[in-house]
């Protein structure tokens, strides 16, 4: 962050000083919300959680080297007091335990302090990119930082850290050093983009898609689409609007935004174009990149032919900041997945493979994972591997739950996945294994299993040496422990072998 006094700190969030010596007092560090990563010259956000509130651990802070605290009430110690402010949709939903206001008034005062930081870095010269869709943020925000690194430093969130909370503590990592801020912009409701596109305002806006994810809470594709379009609304007429042409709700917004619009994707509208994609055998893309500065070829690290489209918009954003085709393409080859737990491709000696993208889940991401695992078991004609799914519940699809679990069930079966291994109890999982004995599955191809330990066990005793393992599942299932015990152990008749 860039240096400021906590009395001009205190100024910018319409906060008092409290227990402060010196209001000249700089805060030349991070700001944090986790006491445990508290270093010299840090500003502590102290937010209530599950089992703590920050407000306690306030004086830790300090002596940990924090300059003051960022609180709703006085802490004994050096701090900057907002008072607290009633929870709204945009401004708590990151926090399920704040049942005063404290932590709303903290993410208030966060909001605006990241504002006025951005405010004077882009008038420096930084320029900010958001990203938005209902799926591939997070894998696009990676890309986006890979391609826009050799033209000056980049600041982007870790993981999918893009809620009212994550998005102005990543703002706030950004100084004078730094040319690209990069953002992801998520959405539970209407107007949380809006919002979040307010606390740092981009000047690039990059629409993914309009898919399922989050539908009970948007009740349509329709709503969904009004939200994402928030972020082509929120860019200045000086702005570019990057917008897939593939999908036609998102091609739509270019009617919603004064910038300068850019389609990406394979149909012939796009100015951004994917040409005679091929992929190879762990599903890696190699395509031509068609633009109005010329062709050049591609060739991606990243596994899926859903990254594709991710890299296009990643191409197109460096093409408008300055980039040539030759550092595109040269970036797009060596960005690799940053963050964990999102396609992440990792064999064992002994050749089982396993694709761990269990961070989250929709049904779009879904259906994108299963036709990367069958791609990747069928690359070889010759030998082809033998392909399990081993997949979770996906939440949040509210009355259409069922509907779209059992989708993903007979989809598995069409694409001929070997074993479908479904985990849980519910009636998402019940749907899902029913929808792949309904759509053809017999035998053992599908089976339900009750829960991860369950899962774990039947791998073990029946996974072989060169076989391919997709797990996946939305983040509160928790899957990646199936994932990190493959990669961990071998079975003994496989050591043995």
């Amino acid at each position: 962050m860039i240096a400021l006094t906590l009395a001009e700190i205190a100024e910018i969030v319409g906060g008092t000083l409290h227990d402060v010596p010196d209001p000249t007092a700089r805060i030349t560090g991070t700001v944090e919300f986790d006491s445990r990563k508290i270093g010299e010259g840090s500003l502590f956000l102290a937010l209530p959680g599950a089992r703590v509130d920050g407000h306690d651990h306030a004086a830790a802070a300090v002596a940990a080297g924090a300059v003051a605290v960022l609180a709703a009430r006085p802490v004994g110690v050096p701090a900057i007091v907002v008072a607290p402010e009633a929870k709204t949709e945009t401004n708590a939903m990151a926090l399920e335990h704040d049942t005063d206001g404290s932590g709303a008034a903290v993410l208030v005062a966060l909001a605006k302090l990241a504002r006025a930081v951005v405010d004077r870095l882009s008038d420096g010269g930084l320029t900010v990119v958001g990203v938005t869709g209902s799926s591939g943020k997070t894998s696009t925000k990676d890309l986006l930082a890979a391609v826009l690194a050799p033209l000056g430093p980049v600041v982007a969130p870790p993981g999918s850290f893009n809620n009212e909370l994550g998005h102005p503590w990543t703002a706030l990592r950004a100084d004078e050093s730094t040319r690209f801020l990069v953002l992801e912009l998520s959405a539970r409701g209407v107007g949380h983009i809006a919002t979040l596109a307010a606390t740092a305002p981009p000047r690039i806006g990059v629409v993914l898609n309009v898919g399922t994810a989050h539908l009970g809470e948007f009740g349509s594709r329709d709503a969904i689409a009004a939200t994402k379009g928030e972020l082509a609304e929120a860019l200045p007429s000086t702005g570019v609007a990057i917008l897939n042409a593939d999908d036609q709700l998102v091609a739509a917004m270019a009617d919603r935004t004064s910038a300068r619009v850019v389609l990406v994707g394979r149909d012939a509208r796009a100015t951004v174009r994917a040409e005679n994609i091929v992929l190879d055998d762990e599903a890696r893309a190699s395509f031509d990149l068609v633009t109005p500065a010329g062709r050049i070829p591609v060739t991606l690290a990243v596994h899926g032919e859903h990254q594709v489209g991710n890299a296009l918009s990643a191409a197109a954003v460096a093409l408008e900041c300055g980039a040539d085709l030759p550092t595109v393409a040269t970036a797009l080859a060596g960005a690799h997945a940053a963050s964990a737990r999102r396609m992440d491709v990792q064999t064992r000696p002994d050749g089982l493979t396993v694709i761990n993208d269990s961070y989250n889940a929709n049904p779009d991401s879904m259906r994108a994972a299963l036709k990367a695992l069958v791609s990747m078991a069928r690359a070889d004609p010759a030998k082809p591997r033998r392909s399990w799914a081993v997949l979770g519940e996906m939440a949040e699809l509210g009355p259409d739950t069922v509907i779209e679990h059992d989708a993903i069930g007979r989809l598995a079966v069409r694409l001929d996945v070997h074993r479908l291994v479904v985990i849980g109890t519910g009636r998402p999982s019940h749907g899902m294994h029913q929808g792949a004995v309904m759509e053809g599955s017999w035998g053992n191809e599908s089976i339900l299993v009750p829960d991860i330990a369950a899962a774990i066990e039947l791998l073990e005793a029946e996974v072989e040496a060169g076989d391919l393992v997709l797990v996946k599942a939305s983040q509160s299932i928790g899957l990646w422990v199936i994932a990190d015990r493959l990669l961990s152990t071998l079975r003994p008749s496989m050591e043995a072998t």
